[in-house]
């Protein structure tokens, strides 16, 4: 993907909304690597124990989706040099065939002159809102 520029960017530009699928087997792999092994991540019958209405993915894992948005929209892992949310809802992975999307979208909010650009994200699963107050600063070239 090719790098975008300070110069291409205005407020009010928009990052290309993204879906991202998560299964079962997206949980428990990023469970090994993240070493989050809690069982309402993958044990259902746990899930529904503590209130949760099914599996629900990782906090971190669907946090990482929506900063792949902008890291794939700027062309470099390296350019983001701040990233925040506030997880608002969970995401409800059911056991069969489909699970669930994450679906990402952005728009840049401010145009800063240190060559960065801040960007607010939306985050939403299942008609539900799952970050609220996403927002993560990028260096441009």
């Amino acid at each position: 993907m090719s790098r975008i520029s300070h110069a291409d960017v205005e407020v009010g530009t928009q990052i290309p909304e993204r879906t991202f699928p998560v299964t079962r087997l997206d949980l428990v792999r990023y469970a090994g690597a993240s070493g989050d092994f809690n069982p309402i991540h993958w044990n259902e019958r746990f899930a529904k124990s503590v209130g949760l209405p099914d599996v629900i993915a990782h906090g971190m894992f669907t946090m990482a989706e929506a900063g792949r948005v902008i890291t794939d929209w700027t062309g470099d892992p390296g350019s983001l040099v701040d990233y925040s949310v506030r997880f608002s809802a969970p995401v409800v992975v059911p056991d069969d065939d489909d699970g669930a999307e994450i679906t990402v979208a952005g728009k840049v909010r401010a145009k800063n002159e240190d060559g960065t650009v801040t960007v607010l994200l939306t985050a939403r699963s299942g008609g539900a809102k799952v970050l609220a107050k996403a927002s993560a600063v990028v260096r441009l070239p």
